[in-house]
């Protein structure tokens, strides 16, 4: 799948905007964590977590998919590396994404709260997007090729840890904002955005054929199952349900069936 053809200057200068773009985003979310400016993620998202939240210890996660994101972008940005067609198409969603990140902490931070929201939407949906435009391309991949590690894995590491938190985000904001609408209890709206998240994950690895995207959606419910135990069991049970049937539905479906595109038979 990786080209051996060599960057334009154009193809060049993206790459450097992408590489800046990821050590912005680590070094503004490493830095709020040593430095201790403003709140951390995690103080932000149990500010107002009547609704739905998800315990401390999940937020690890960020450490792997910052590993991932670095990993990604200084490949990307190496002269030697072909600009294949992820590469490619990868590359200024990947920066809206990076620099949507880092800003979210500032955001944050800060308590601005609405800016999360849209901060955290974005980034989502600019790495979803072409996830799901170039799904053939990915089950294409082979299991050895730079690209499936070095490019999707990384990318679908964040996208999947985003769709947890954009909804526990969102409840969030509108919980302390008392703007949560009437229509349902707010557990009823916690269940309904665990199910919409677990259904999103099994889809998209559906498309993707990859456990890249699932495990942090997974492993982002199963915070939720630990941070709900005592205070609303009913939720609790409900998000761990839904972290073993996504984790059940990717290996499913990353191993019992082909990866690969539809071919067609010979006449």
């Amino acid at each position: 799948m990786s080209s051996i053809v060599r960057p334009t200057p154009a193809q060049i200068t993206r790459r450097l905007i992408v590489l800046a773009s990821a050590v912005f985003a680590v070094v503004v979310g490493e830095s709020q964590q040593l430095l201790g400016w403003g709140q951390s993620p995690a103080e932000f998202s149990a500010d107002s977590d009547a609704t739905l939240r998800v315990a401390g210890y999940a937020f690890s996660i960020w450490a792997l998919i910052y590993l991932g994101i670095l990993a990604y972008a200084v490949r990307q940005a190496l002269r030697q590396t072909g600009e294949s067609l992820l590469i490619h198409r990868f590359g200024w969603p990947s920066a809206v994404a990076f620099l949507g990140i880092g800003w979210w902490v500032v955001a944050a931070a800060f308590d601005w709260e609405p800016a999360t929201v849209v901060l955290i939407f974005g980034s989502l949906f600019a790495l979803l997007l072409p996830l799901l435009h170039n799904a053939d391309a990915i089950r294409a991949l082979g299991r050895t090729e730079r690209d499936r590690w070095l490019v999707v894995w990384p990318l679908a590491l964040l996208a999947g840890w985003l769709t947890v938190a954009a909804p526990v985000n969102l409840l969030t904001v509108a919980t302390g904002n008392e703007a949560l609408p009437a229509a349902l209890s707010p557990t009823a709206w916690a269940m309904l955005a665990i199910a919409v998240v677990a259904l999103a994950a099994v889809a998209i690895t559906f498309r993707l054929r990859m456990m890249a995207f699932a495990l942090p959606v997974s492993w982002g419910l199963l915070g939720a199952f630990v941070a709900e135990q005592e205070r609303n069991t009913p939720l609790a049970y409900v998000a761990l349900a839904a972290a073993v049937a996504v984790l059940v539905a990717a290996v499913i479906l990353t191993f019992r069936l082909r990866p690969g595109v539809e071919r067609t038979t010979a006449a």
